[in-house]
């Protein structure tokens, strides 16, 4: 796409989407929100992308919400504001449920809901350098279109800190908590990108939306006969599949399967 506020690449079966607006630190504003919409879903229905990666330009990864965007949405009505809310909602939801696996590389600071496209992430990978803040609070607001995504990735009782404090932290602690999985040097931070995404690509496309789908349907949920069956009935489903059969048959046959080059 041209030059803009994002950045989309697609080398064969890895599409990278970019934050390129370096000048205010990929801060996000709503037509950053509607253009990332559009191209999430179009990726989502691209059968020929395997992997998502999510990275940005300049120094820093994102600084939630840009100040002429705050300034204009200081003047909001709350109807107005429930748009631009729902909004940046939609885009989060989208890129969480996105039937292909998702890679965050995180350099410089993300912070408040640049922190919520992190957590929004299946993988999420920071420079040492990296610092992130839940912020809001420090302006009388609150993290919540983020919230879901945020605690799902750290946790209710150390969302009570970070989202309460709105203090800074480390990519060390970012590690520590859950929001990331690997803190890597600066320089190697898109060599880690490539080396998980080339471990992605080894498992079958198909199973991977399915365990997308699976983790999403059981997280938080008691252990009961209810969740039983429903694991039973979609394992069942799945090996009878194409791709399940393609699998298995290259196993037995010490092959390499259909989906790796």
């Amino acid at each position: 796409m041209p030059e803009g506020s994002i950045l989309l690449t697609e080398y064969g079966e890895i599409a990278t989407i970019t934050l390129n607006r370096p000048e205010i630190h990929n801060a996000f504003n709503d037509e950053l929100i509607e253009k990332l919409t559009r191209e999430l879903k179009l990726l989502a229905g691209d059968n020929d992308v395997r992997a998502v990666i999510l990275s940005a330009t300049g120094k820093s990864f994102c600084a939630g919400a840009d100040l002429n965007y705050m300034r204009r949405m200081a003047g909001y009505t709350e109807q107005q504001n429930l748009a631009d809310a729902s909004a940046l909602a939609e885009m989060l939801s989208l890129l969480d449920n996105l039937p292909k696996p998702t890679v965050a590389l995180v350099q410089g600071a993300a912070i408040a809901g640049g922190v919520g496209l992190v957590s929004a992430c299946d993988i999420a990978i920071a420079a040492r350098s990296a610092t992130f803040s839940i912020a809001e609070v420090r302006l009388g607001l609150i993290p919540s279109v983020i919230s879901p995504f945020v605690i799902n990735a750290i946790g209710v009782r150390r969302a009570n800190r970070y989202f309460l404090t709105g203090e800074r932290f480390d990519a060390v602690e970012a590690e520590r908590i859950g929001l990331v999985h690997d803190v890597v040097p600066d320089e190697a931070l898109q060599a880690s990108g490539d080396a998980f995404v080339k471990q992605l690509l080894q498992g079958g496309p198909k199973a991977q939306a399915e365990i997308k789908a699976l983790i999403d349907a059981v997280r938080s949920r008691p252990i009961d006969a209810g969740l039983a069956s429903e694991t039973a009935r979609r394992i069942a489903r799945v090996r009878a599949s194409a791709e399940a059969q393609e699998g298995m048959s290259a196993f037995l046959e010490k092959r390499k399967p259909s989906w790796q080059t």
